[in-house]
């Protein structure tokens, strides 16, 4: 078993066999799968994206600022015409299973969408780091991406500091934010992503990151699946929820893990996991 399985989970246990991804999430923080989906199921994706973003500009509190015209939209598991096959694609299923063991749970659902003028965000991680992960080094929560467009050079492009997941200083504005005198280290890792539709990557948003100038004219919206472990709380910020017809639907495998509320009828979601630190973007 790796070293950085999660306990009682065997890679013999689990098909395929993720053994690579969960190595490379713990040495460099971030992994992927290519042509995980078909293009066209990337193009729906993009569609169902589309409708959502302008549901949400359309009223208060339905999207949140990222930076300059760059935005986050949490969606409803209804609203995405392929939120099964996402979550239950083997290797989703697998890798979820080896870092956070059986009883992981599915938190999130939204998506970012850097626009025309979207400016370099502050390098960053997603919340400060967890006492699991301080003391026994130890990852507990994943951040799955989802390419809805071919991404290109000139569309600001996701940028990773493979390793700095393990960073850790009193510096840190708000446990998330390096100082400006710790960003030649992230310059010198930074690693440019450029994925295709039907791709997918799982990373912990605890590696330092951040998006990058958009000097198109296309937005390059990103689907985002977050997934807790059992000692994770991120869940708390988010507010997804599923209606009871549309629970009944759901194989049960993937309701075993879905954690959210049941309801008779869907509300809109108001926003709420706002980081601060990214509304400016970085000067």
């Amino acid at each position: 078993m790796s070293p950085h399985a999660h306990p009682g989970v065997s890679p013999a246990d689990l098909e395929p066999d993720v053994t690579a991804e969960v190595e490379a999430l713990y040495s460099d923080g971030i992994t992927a799968r290519k042509g995980a989906f078909a293009s066209d199921w990337a193009d729906r994706l993009r569609e169902d994206i589309d409708a959502a973003f302008r549901e949400a500009m359309a009223r208060p509190g339905g999207a949140v600022g990222r930076g300059p015209h760059r935005y986050y939209v949490e969606i409803h598991p209804e609203q995405l015409r392929g939120f099964v096959e996402l979550v239950d694609h083997p290797w989703v299923r697998s890798v979820c299973a080896a870092v956070l063991g059986p009883d992981y749970r599915i938190v999130e659902l939204g998506f970012d969408v850097p626009l025309e003028g979207a400016v370099n965000q502050p390098w960053h991680r997603d919340f400060p780091m967890p006492e699991e992960t301080r003391a026994e080094r130890r990852l507990t929560s994943l951040a799955f991406n989802v390419t809805a467009v071919d991404t290109e050079e000139d569309m600001g492009p996701f940028e990773i500091a493979p390793g700095t997941q393990w960073d850790d200083s009193p510096e840190f504005g708000h446990g998330m934010f390096p100082p400006r005198p710790h960003y030649p280290r992230y310059e010198e890792r930074a690693v440019r992503k450029y994925p295709q539709r039907g791709d997918i990557s799982a990373r912990t948003a605890l590696t330092i990151h951040r998006g990058t100038k958009n000097n198109s004219a296309k937005s390059r919206p990103v689907l985002v699946l977050g997934v807790d472990g059992p000692e994770a709380t991120n869940g708390d910020r988010h507010d997804t929820a599923v209606t009871r017809t549309y629970w009944e639907s759901l194989p049960e495998r993937v309701r075993r893990h879905l954690d959210c509320p049941i309801v008779d009828e869907l509300e809109p979601i108001t926003q709420k996991h706002t980081i601060e630190g990214l509304v400016m973007g970085d000067a």
